[in-house]
């Protein structure tokens, strides 16, 4: 082959090895053999198969050269090893890759690590050992470095940094050639750590020998952050704080002095540039005052500041305080100190939302352009996973010190394995955390320059993927691993760090979060528990044991305590807790879910404690407590889903019976979906109605089908009154009439169905669903199922105005949609009259409305209470808004609905009603829709009237969003607005 053939064929061997610019990589290729003393044409393949494992080859040929222009007999022997056998199988003695190869990943992943050798080429050496350095060999190795150079008069700075880089580079050698570089982290960064103490405690050499008195003060080091923590990163601000004793006969005030003087030399010494390059900047900014605070302090200004004046971010930050150089006798004093202000912080008021401010005060402060890019800070990043675990560890170490670890990854350990987390989540957090870090590395390690953002350019990015191991388009994975991990880190944040069991916890003394029964009772009483002994039994019960299950019942119950007494019904409350979770057992989701899923504890203890209808469902379907894990936001089914469940519940039911009642139990799950959003605020009457119109139809829907052997051709439902006016509440029965069409046999088959449905539908631990037929031509003394032929006569000549009027709020809710559609042209000229009402008719409908007034209202009742009959209630309303509907709605068409709140919206838009007289029937409807709807789920049984207990008032006024004590005031609200609602019925129904 010719030297050029050989040459082209040496560029495509390039461009396969991974070389960006395969001809200019050809050049440094031949000048590295020529260099090495080894023939060109032989090793140049060779050569770009061995730099081609580097993260970048076109890289690491290049610093190849620099460091074979002047140590080629070193080089040859490094690179001659790394290329026997195929790619990766270059093997040392002990089984770890082989300094070779080390030396291979250093090049092509670092820029800075590669000048370094090049100035430095006696530390190759160093690759010779496949293992990261303890901490005694660094203390060893950088030390004496510093005592050597001072010893000699040489610049001990320059050494320190030499040293440094030494162990440095030991360090990144085994890290960037580790088969699983995430798993390696904690180890990696702990080296880190240990490297930079040795690097702290040289500092602190330095200062003792250049700094005059020195011998006169004992100086200790507390390393901060990540230092504490011993999880540093390949370049970071190095957090410490200064303490400081004067040896006895050494004034207070001199000894300060000096240890000042040595602090400032300590941080120099790291922090300034010589020709050497710099560590990394020391901050002492997280001590006292910060940085206008003095730089040292004794031990006894510490605990006075520590105890009068720190902010609770302080502690925080203390959490991972530790000694690291310097006097390490008087360091572990200062932790002795501040350990337990950390562990009490929690408690301090607003300690949690301090913690979730300053969180969001950090993202507020990240440029829009790096926000996408920011590993460290930016959303999905590694302060969600730093501030998720730091927050959690405050709130429970108080009471529980297996969760005191200074370091993320086994703090996260800790929490899973005390059933804070969720394994699975813990498991998410663990890896995502050590990926971000080792990213975080890869891209430090480039330049040796502290920077925490992800590379725009395609060419950056690649090389940061190859030097995690990554195949293919290392870009494209970069950029997929950093979208999917970032997601569900913030995920996961997002649930964990704003638990609002962690500010509940936070509110307890150390007694009342450890259960303790003697603080719990005592603080059950105060909350106004009826009967505090009773209640600890029940906790003892659900927190008894050493099951995952108990262990994560003491952490709710705390909080979930307080939460049960901010309603009417605490120890009911309880009680139900107590046999929910009973029943459930051991179900793995429902701690689960009480525990990590928002606001879901807060609202059960909301449920229990405020509503005995919700309470009562959920205990005969436990199942059900997974609503309270949904999106609050989250609406009622839609019908047509509805439907198709309840159809195919009742149709494998082995009889009617028994598909009735699977669909039923389907109702209740709705109900108990729109109960849980009426009580929490999430849903307004309006929308509640909706849905449980919607459920409702659906089970007639799916009911009558099948009663009807399937199908429900020739038969219709009409739905009257509230489910006609899809108004209905969580007490409102389904009031009906039944039309067939005369097909022959469909009478009997109507009639046949309707009964089934009726014995169907009650009866049973499932809500039942009454259906009423009172409603129906003739009322009482009429078939209870009719034919369109004898309704269509009917109508044409015994109609009467009230069965007109009734008919207002008539639709078809289930069966044939075609016999219902006839059933509607048949209403319709009698409901919207031509010409509006007769004199006669409007005569009679005032009378009946009257005599119903003085003849319906029970004995004793206050007709001003009563919410559907009393004077302003519903029936006045919707008289009255039926009265004009009828009246106007044959020139008006937008009048012929069968709402009452969109019949009112249409007679103000029209200008029929003043405004203000609408907003006064508006109001009173409302107002008493939703106190019946409060009372059903307060009580779990109807009510027509407004309670006159105290108690009740009370808890219904809470199931309506009143805060505490509006009981009395409800009363007073009723009586205005239905008063006024009365005056605008006396002036619009009888013409007063």
């Amino acid at each position: 082959m010719s030297s050029d053939q050989s040459r082209l064929s040496g560029v495509s061997w390039a461009v396969r090895e991974g070389f960006a610019d395969g001809r200019r990589a050809v050049s440094f290729l031949d000048s590295l053999a020529e260099l090495l003393g080894t023939p060109v044409d032989q090793e140049r393949l060779r050569l770009a198969r061995v730099l081609g494992r580097s993260a970048d080859p076109d890289r690491a040929v290049l610093a190849a050269v620099r460091l074979a222009e002047s140590e080629p007999e070193a080089l040859r022997g490094l690179l001659g090893a790394a290329a026997s056998g195929s790619p990766g199988q270059a093997r040392g003695a002990d089984g770890l890759p082989g300094a070779g190869e080390r030396l291979v990943a250093v090049l092509g992943a670092s820029r800075a690590m590669g000048d370094h050798l090049a100035r430095h080429t006696e530390q190759l050496e160093t690759l010779e050992r496949g293992t990261l350095p303890t901490a005694e060999e660094c203390l060893q190795v950088v030390v004496e470095a510093v005592e050597e150079a001072l010893g000699a008069g040489e610049s001990p700075d320059d050494a320190l940094r030499v040293a440094y880089r030494r162990g440095l580079l030991r360090i990144a050698a085994v890290d960037l050639t580790a088969p699983e570089p995430a798993e390696l982290l904690p180890e990696v960064a702990a080296a880190l750590s240990d490297l930079a103490a040795a690097a702290l405690e040289a500092a602190v050499t330095i200062a003792a020998h250049e700094v005059e008195g020195a011998e006169g003060v004992r100086l200790a080091v507390i390393g901060m952050g990540k230092a504490g923590g011993r999880e540093l990163n390949y370049v970071s601000d190095v957090d410490v704080i200064f303490v400081a004793e004067p040896v006895r006969g050494v004034p207070e005030a001199e000894a300060l002095e000096i240890g000042a003087r040595m602090a400032t030399r300590v941080m120099s010494a790291c922090g300034s540039s010589t020709a050497e390059g710099t560590l990394w900047p020391v901050d002492a900014a997280l001590r006292p005052e910060g940085k206008a605070g003095p730089l040292v302090r004794t031990l006894g200004s510490f605990r006075s500041y520590y105890e009068r004046w720190a902010s609770p971010w302080e502690f925080q930050a203390l959490l991972k305080a530790r000694p690291v150089a310097g006097d390490c006798s008087l360091g572990e004093q200062f932790v002795e100190i501040v350990t337990p202000m950390v562990w009490e912080v929690a408690a301090r008021d607003g300690f949690v939302e301090g913690v979730q401010a300053m969180r969001r005060r950090v993202e507020e402060h990240i440029p829009p352009a790096e926000r996408g890019r920011q590993l460290k800070l930016g959303p999905g990043g590694l302060r969600d996973i730093e501030f998720s675990v730091q927050l959690l560890q405050l709130v429970h170490g108080r009471v529980d010190e297996s969760l005191r670890h200074a370091a993320t990854l086994p703090g996260l350990e800790a929490l899973a394995a005390g059933g804070y987390v969720a394994r699975t989540d813990a498991a998410v957090l663990g890896e995502a955390y050590r990926l971000l870090r080792c990213l975080e590395h890869r891209i430090q390690l480039d330049r040796l320059r502290r920077n925490h953002l992800l590379p725009e350019e395609d060419e950056d990015l690649r090389r940061l993927g190859r030097s995690m191991g990554w195949p293919g388009d290392a870009a494209q994975a970069v950029r997929q691993r950093w979208a999917e991990v970032g997601k569900e880190v913030r995920r996961l944040h997002e649930r964990l760090f704003y638990r609002p069991l962690l500010v509940a916890l936070s509110d307890l003394s150390p007694g009342e979060a450890r259960m303790r029964p003697a603080a719990v009772e005592e603080r059950l009483a105060a909350l106004g528990f009826k009967d505090p002994a009773g209640a600890v039994r029940h906790l003892e019960a659900l927190t008894r044991g050493v099951t995952r299950t108990a262990a994560i019942q003491r952490q709710l119950l705390p909080g979930m305590l307080g939460w049960l007494a901010g309603w009417p019904a605490p120890d009911a409350g309880l009680l139900a807790f107590r046999r929910i979770s009973e029943s459930l057992g051991g179900t793995h989701w429902y701690m689960a879910m009480l525990r990590d899923e928002g606001h879901a504890a807060e609202r059960f203890a909301h449920v229990l404690s405020g509503s005995r209808y919700l309470t009562e469902l959920l205990e005969s379907g436990p199942e059900a407590v997974r609503l309270l894990g949904e999106d609050p936001r989250s609406r009622p089914a839609e019908r047509e889903v509805l439907v198709r469940r309840m159809r195919a519940a009742v149709q494998r039911g082995a009889d009617l019976p028994a598909g009735a009642r699977s669909a039923r139990v389907l109702r209740r799950t709705e109900i108990l979906r729109v109960g849980i959003g009426r009580l929490t605020g999430n849903l307004d009457l309006v929308a509640s109605a909706a849905g449980l119109t919607r459920t409702a139809e659906a089970l007639l829907e799916a009911t009558l089908a099948r009663a009807l052997g399937g199908e429900s051709t020739g038969v219709c439902l009409i739905g009257m009154g509230r489910l006609g006016g899809a108004e209905l509440g969580f007490a409102s029965d389904a009031d009906l009439f039944v039309v067939h069409d005369d097909a022959p046999g469909r009478a009997e088959a109507a009639a046949a169905a309707l009964k089934a449905l009726r014995q169907a539908l009650v009866g049973g631990a499932e809500p039942g669903l009454e259906v009423d037929v009172d409603l129906r031509p003739e009322g009482r003394n009429g078939p209870t199922v009719r034919g369109i032929g004898s309704l269509e006569a009917y109508y044409e000549r015994w109609s009467s105005p009230w069965e007109a009027q009734a008919l207002v709020r008539a639709r078809p809710v289930a069966g044939d949609p075609a016999l219902g559609a006839r059933v509607m042209a048949l209403v319709d000229p009698l409901r919207w009259p031509e010409g509006g009402l007769t004199p006669a008719a409007l005569r009679e409908m005032r009378m009946l409305k009257a005599r119903m007034e003085t003849e319906r209202i029970p004995r004793g009742a206050d007709p001003r209470l009563h919410l559907k009959l009393g004077r302003g209630g519903l029936s006045d309303v919707e008289w009255t808004v039926q009265l004009w509907q009828m009246q106007h709605a044959h020139r008006c068409p937008d009048l012929r609905t069968t709402s009452t709140l969109g019949a009112l919206a249409v007679l103000e838009d029209e200008g029929l009603v003043a405004a203000g007289e609408v907003e006064s029937l508006r109001a009173a409807w409302l107002l008493a829709s939703e106190l019946r709807d409060a009372a059903m789920l307060w009580r779990g049984r109807p009510v027509d009237a407004v309670p006159a207990d105290p108690l009740d008032r009370e808890g219904v006024a809470r199931a309506l969003g009143r805060p505490e004590g509006s009981g009395h005031a409800l009363v007073e609200e009723y009586l205005r607005t239905s008063r006024l609602a009365r005056l605008v019925v006396e002036r619009l129904f009888y013409g007063e």
